[in-house]
């Protein structure tokens, strides 16, 4: 499997997939104007990448804002990980926020309600 890679705009995360050492990274805002046609290349890759997992997956989440659409999108993704997590790898999601961020640390608290893999919130001092 190839990496996945696509750049950040003002409106979309940075996206950074590898499958060969099991890690994924998504950076930056996410308010693109068709949220399910941006997510869908990391919903199929992580599709692709549960057949052949690698025992350990890391999940870096870096979001400094994200619109409704996303949100849905980004439960998406979090699902898939979740059908990973239940196979053979063991899947950790890091949810970055930022100190005096109550909302994003509370979006990373009602995703780690509703999914069943392991949620560490990591909280970071803004720059």
């Amino acid at each position: 499997m190839e990496e996945l890679v696509i750049d950040g705009t003002p409106k979309t995360p940075i996206i950074k997939f590898n499958p060969s050492n099991g890690y994924l990274l998504v950076r930056g805002r996410s308010i693109p104007e068709n949220s399910i046609e941006f997510y869908k290349p990391l919903v199929d890759a992580l599709e692709a990448y549960n057949k052949s997992a690698k025992p350990q997956t890391n999940v870096d989440i870096q979001l400094e804002y994200f619109n409704t659409s996303s949100s849905k999108c980004i439960l998406d993704v979090f699902k898939k990980l979740e059908t990973i997590n239940s196979g053979s790898s063991q899947v950790t999601i890091n949810w970055f926020y930022e100190t005096d961020d109550e909302d994003m640390l509370e979006a990373g608290e009602d995703y780690q309600a509703i999914i069943s893999v392991p949620f560490k919130m990591v909280e970071v001092n803004e720059e």
